[in-house]
C-alpha cells in the first residue's frame, strides 16, 4: 500500500486498539470472551438471564450483552424472552455435531451400547480422550430412574472417572503421572482417589481385572463400571461404560457388570477392526 508516498509491502501494522485486543497467547480477546459465554451457556439446560452470564464470565453487562446479540446473529445462541434467558443455539450444536461425526464409530457403537444398556438395565456410555480429559460422546440412557454424573459433551477428569482410569490403565507410569502433574488429583467426594500412590495400585487392579470402577469417586450414590475399545495399533481408541445408582450397582454385581462391560468392549473393538492387547493385528 501506499502511505507518504512510499509503497510498504506486508500487511497492514496493527493499531494500537487491535493490538490491546490480543491477549498475551496470541488470541484475539473478543474471541476468548464470546467463546467463554458459550462454554458456560453449555453447562447449563435451563439457560442463564444476562447478570449471570456476567458474573459467571466476570465480564460487564453491556460486553456480555454486545457479544450474545453478535452470536445470535450467527445463531450460535438464542434467547428465549418468556423467561428473558438465554441458550445455546442451532449453530453451536452443528459445529459441535461435527467434532462426533469425525469419529466416525460412534454410528457404529450405538448397536453395541443398547446391548450394553439391555443387559444390564444401566445407563451405556461412550467416551474418548481429549486434551487429557474424558469427554462423552454419546449415551443410551436406562429405563430406570437415573441421575446422570456428565451430559453427553461434557468433561470430567481422568483420573476421576471410571472411562478415565480404564484408560490411564493403558499408559506407561511417566504419562499417568505427567497427567497428574498437570490436572491434579481433586476430592471431588470422600471417596476421591487424591494420592498418586492409590490410583496405580487402582490401575495395577484395573490391569488385572480388565476393567475400571468409578466407586462415587466424583459423585456420592454413583457408580460407573467401565472399559476401553482399542483401534487396530492396540491402542485406546474410546471407552463404553454403564453408570447407575449405587442402590442398583452393589458390591455383589459388580464382578458380573465389569465381565459385561468388558466383552462388549471388546466386540466393538474388533467390529471397528481394532485388536485387542498382546494379539497380533489381522
Amino acid at each position: 500500500m501506499m502511505r507518504n508516498g512510499i509503497r510498504r509491502n506486508g500487511p497492514e501494522p496493527k493499531s494500537s486498539p487491535e493490538r490491546a485486543a490480543e491477549g498475551r497467547d496470541g488470541g484475539v480477546q473478543s474471541v476468548d470472551r464470546a467463546l467463554s459465554i458459550i462454554e458456560v451457556l453449555a453447562e447449563d439446560d435451563e439457560g442463564y438471564r444476562l447478570t449471570d452470564l456476567a458474573v459467571r464470565t466476570g465480564l460487564s453487562p453491556s460486553t456480555v450483552h454486545r457479544l450474545l446479540t453478535t452470536l445470535e446473529k450467527r445463531r450460535f445462541v438464542q434467547f428465549d424472552r418468556t423467561c428473558s434467558r438465554w441458550h445455546i443455539g442451532a449453530q453451536s450444536f452443528a459445529v459441535g455435531a461435527t467434532f462426533t461425526r469425525r469419529r466416525n464409530f460412534v454410528a457404529q457403537a450405538m448397536p453395541y451400547l443398547r446391548k450394553l444398556r439391555d443387559q444390564t438395565r444401566e445407563t451405556a456410555n461412550l467416551a474418548v480422550v481429549d486434551d487429557q480429559s474424558i469427554i462423552v460422546l454419546t449415551r443410551i440412557e436406562s429405563r430406570e430412574i437415573m441421575r446422570s454424573l456428565t451430559k453427553v459433551g461434557g468433561r470430567v477428569a481422568m483420573v476421576a472417572s471410571g472411562v478415565g482410569k480404564a484408560v490411564l490403565a493403558t499408559y506407561g507410569d511417566d504419562d499417568v503421572n505427567a497427567i497428574i502433574r498437570r490436572q491434579g488429583m481433586p476430592r471431588l467426594t470422600e471417596k476421591s482417589i487424591v494420592r498418586p500412590s492409590a490410583l496405580f495400585a487402582e490401575l495395577a487392579t484395573v490391569r488385572r481385572q480388565g476393567y475400571a470402577v468409578d466407586d462415587e469417586e466424583a459423585r456420592m450414590g454413583l457408580r460407573c463400571v467401565a472399559a476401553v475399545v482399542y483401534n487396530d495399533c492396540g491402542e485406546p481408541l474410546a471407552a463404553i461404560s454403564v453408570s447407575g445408582m449405587t442402590s442398583r450397582i452393589t458390591d455383589e454385581r459388580l464382578p458380573t457388570l465389569g465381565k459385561t462391560v468388558a466383552e462388549v468392549a471388546a466386540e466393538l473393538t474388533l467390529a471397528l477392526g481394532g485388536v485387542m492387547p498382546g494379539a497380533k493385528p489381522a
